[in-house]
Parts: C-alpha cells; structure tokens; sequence
C-alpha cells in the first residue's frame, strides 16, 4: 500500500492554496488546460518564478532529490499560473522543478492558478518562510519583505505565516543590528538567542565588540546577558585609550614637584600642549601644608 506523504506546505501556504477565493477564474487563457486543473506540463513549457526570494539551492539535496523522483516520480504537484497560450510559470516548487530537469523528467503534475504579480510575490514568500532550513536573517527579510511589497501589517502576516505577532517583531527587528552582527547570525557564529540580547544593546560600537568576544570566546546566551549587564565596565576596560608618555622635560618636572610637595601626583599632557595636574591631600590641613609649599598667600 502506498503510503501518502505530507505536503508539507505549512499553514499559511496551505490556506492560500486551498481557499476557492484564490480562484479568479477557471476559464481557459488559450491552451490545453484551465485554472483549476492538475495536469502533466512539460518542463520546457515552464519557466522559474521572478519573484523567487531564494536564490541558492543547495547541490546535493537537488541531486537527493533528482534521484528520489527517479524513483518514486512526483508526490506533490508543483505549482504555477497561467501566462497565455501553453505557457506557464512557477508560483511554488521550484526545488522538485529543478530535480526533475536534472533527473531527466520531460513533464511534472502541476496544479494550475491564476495569479496576479503581487499575489505571486506573496506566495512564494511565505512558501520560502515555511522551510525549515532558513536562518534567521533570511526569515526576517522574507518578513519585511511581505510587509513592504504586498502592503501587509504585521497583524496582517502573523496570521498569514503562522506565527504570533510577538516572533514576526523579533524577526523584524534582527534587520536593525549591523551589516556584520547580520553576517554572523546568517553563517551560524551566533545564535537568535545572541542576536536578541544584542538588539537591547544601544550602541552599534559596543554590540559589535560583544559580537566577537560571542565568537571568539564562544560565550553562551546566558553568558551574553550576564556581559550586557555588565556593560559600561567590559566597555571601558576595551575601549580605554592608552596612556601617552610625558616628554622627559615634563617628567622631571613632575618628579620635582612630588619633591617639593612630599606627596604622588598625575601630571598629564596632550600632544597638544593641554593637560591637567592633579594634587590629592587628605585633609583641610593637608591642603593648607599644599598651599603653603606653593608659596600661594
């Protein structure tokens, strides 16, 4: 007995697809077959969807696949729109289409729509967020994306993908962190866990000190938050800028003066010429001894 596989379309795709509102019309654009139906296409009568947000496919999961559908065929039909006369093009699938071409497959079933441009976008947005095997970043642009280009709320795609407003907002806020902390989260050298504890961290300057001290000292997320809390000391001792040394004419005026005031005090200097002398004493009289040694009435 043949066992039926999950779609695995997930609950936003699922609904868009099987909801009859989707269906314009099933009338026929010229051509064999009319919106509604699944039928075996031909391969070289289908071209790849513009509005794919994916565009690296990993090589040897497609030849996994290739050889899978040599021998098992196609389970779940690919899905496209109706461009004109005998002419079609991929709303989702694009995976299964590739397999096939590389396995040989001169047709794939293919359940036919009618879909506007913006609707495509949506689709294979949200069929790209349904994987389970995107990073973090690339669900977060998958998200902006929907809000900006299909004029979605993030109420609006919360219930479109699935998800809880509260994660969309997580998501959507990993795009405000830094070109490389984004780079980093992508590849997999810090966690969502890491990015989230960053985000709080207002100042671009200290989350990407903190980014490498994660990857160098591989730091967990618990020890991350411990080092935010923590932050103005860790800070301060990375970024204290080195003591310049004092031209040998103003060390000796400094130990001349420590002589005369029998007592250790800081003398500074800029390159410039600004700089401050600090005297410390202990007491109201102690001060008095200071002034009365300067020769000050």
């Amino acid at each position: 007995m043949a066992i039926q596989k999950k779609t695995g379309l997930g609950r936003g795709l699922s609904a868009i697809l099987e909801s009859p509102e989707t269906d314009i019309t099933s009338k026929d654009i010229s051509g064999n077959y009319v919106a509604g139906a699944i039928a075996n296409l031909p391969l070289g009568k289908i071209e790849t969807n513009p509005f794919q947000p994916r565009e690296d496919f990993d090589e040897s999961a497609l030849a996994e696949l290739s050889q899978s559908i040599l021998e098992q065929g196609i389970i779940q039909p690919l899905t496209v729109r109706k461009m004109g006369y005998d002419k079609y093009q991929l709303i989702s699938g694009e995976r299964r289409f590739r397999a096939a071409k590389l396995a040989g497959i001169d047709s794939v079933p293919c359940y036919i729509r009618v879909a506007n441009d913006e609707q495509m976008l949506e689709w294979a947005l949200i069929e790209n967020i349904q994987r389970e095997n995107l990073n973090a970043i690339e669900i977060a642009i998958s998200y902006n994306r929907l809000i900006e280009e299909c004029s979605l709320t993030q109420e609006e795609l919360s219930k479109r993908v699935g998800k809880n407003r509260t994660t969309v907002t997580n998501y959507m806020r990993l795009l405000r962190l830094p070109a490389e902390i984004q780079a980093a989260l992508r590849d997999g050298s810090i966690s969502m866990g890491h990015a989230r504890t960053l985000i709080n961290v207002e100042d671009e300057t200290k989350q990407l000190l903190i980014t490498r001290k994660i990857i160098s000292d591989e730091l967990s997320v618990r020890e991350v938050e411990k080092l935010v809390r923590q932050l103005d000391k860790v800070v301060a001792s990375v970024t204290k800028p080195a003591k310049i040394a004092l031209p040998l004419k103003y060390e000796v005026m400094k130990d001349s003066l420590q002589e005369r005031l029998n007592r250790k005090i800081e003398l500074n200097r800029t390159p410039k010429g600004k700089g401050s002398i600090v005297i410390p004493f202990v007491s109201d009289d102690d001060l008095q001894a200071i002034i009365s040694k300067l020769g000050i009435e």
